[in-house]
């Protein structure tokens, strides 16, 4: 994947993980657009950056993708970078019935949402040079968190999901997996101040030297996701388990 000269869209892009490498990437000579569903974060992603911009994107609404497709094709013909890392991750207490919702949610977000938006830009990615896809995932797509058993589920789903991808488009498209640790970030409450997580502008930098190398990565994988992503090859998914349900 080229570091510089392209035209990148991050889904997600206006806080968190999104925010910090659609910033980095335009530092680095890109032009970036950012989606996401909150206007005011998306504006203040943008504030004083020419060249990159910001255009809402609610990922769950399939009709919303077909039209947003069509219409950053239009604004944007040189897009050939799509970065999809909006997603929803909560708590769950999956011991008895409840209320589905959450659950549902969070699947349409991290897998529809991703296949959806992949397939409306597939064929405009195919058609471009130096195209590339990078699914962001997580280190628990290797050994779920107990907490959260349906978005460990649904990063495991886009783990294999970007595997088979990459076969489809070789020649074509590069296919890139980013799995992140637990990083400091909003995604849930508390997280972007606990100790033990991963500063958030920490693992961008780690991150962006891992894009740098060339060939690219078919996985960037920061050092301290290492340990869940060779678990099983390590035969510690026990030990990585125990350390989780700790949390």
């Amino acid at each position: 994947m080229k570091t510089s000269g392209n035209t990148i869209l991050v889904t997600g892009g206006g806080s968190g993980i999104g925010l910090a490498l659609a910033h980095r990437w335009h530092d680095a000579g890109n032009t970036v657009i950012v989606t996401g569903r909150n206007a005011a974060k998306l504006e203040a992603a943008i504030a004083g950056r020419p060249n990159m911009t910001a255009m809402s994107l609610d990922v769950t609404d399939a009709d919303a993708i077909a039209a947003f497709a069509k219409d950053v094709v239009a604004k944007h013909p040189d897009l050939n970078i799509l970065v999809n890392n909006a997603g929803i991750m909560g708590a769950e207490d999956a011991s008895a019935k409840r209320d589905l919702a959450h659950a549902e949610a969070t699947v349409i977000t991290n897998i529809l949402g991703p296949i959806r938006l992949t397939d409306a830009l597939v064929d405009h990615l195919t058609a471009r040079a130096d195209s590339a896809i990078v699914n962001v995932t997580s280190g628990l797509a290797f050994v779920p968190f107990p907490k959260a058993p349906t978005y460990s589920a649904t990063k495991a789903a886009m783990h294999s999901y970007s595997v088979a991808l990459r076969i489809q488009l070789e020649g074509k498209v590069e296919v890139i997996e980013l799995a992140p640790p637990a990083v400091r970030t909003d995604l849930t409450p508390g997280q972007s101040t606990r100790e033990n997580y991963m500063p958030l502008d920490d693992f961008a930098d780690e991150v962006m030297a891992l894009f740098a190398q060339q060939p690219t990565p078919e996985e960037i994988l920061v050092q301290n996701v290492l340990p869940l992503r060779h678990a099983e090859a390590n035969g510690t998914v026990p030990q990585v388990l125990a350390m989780l349900k700790s949390l």
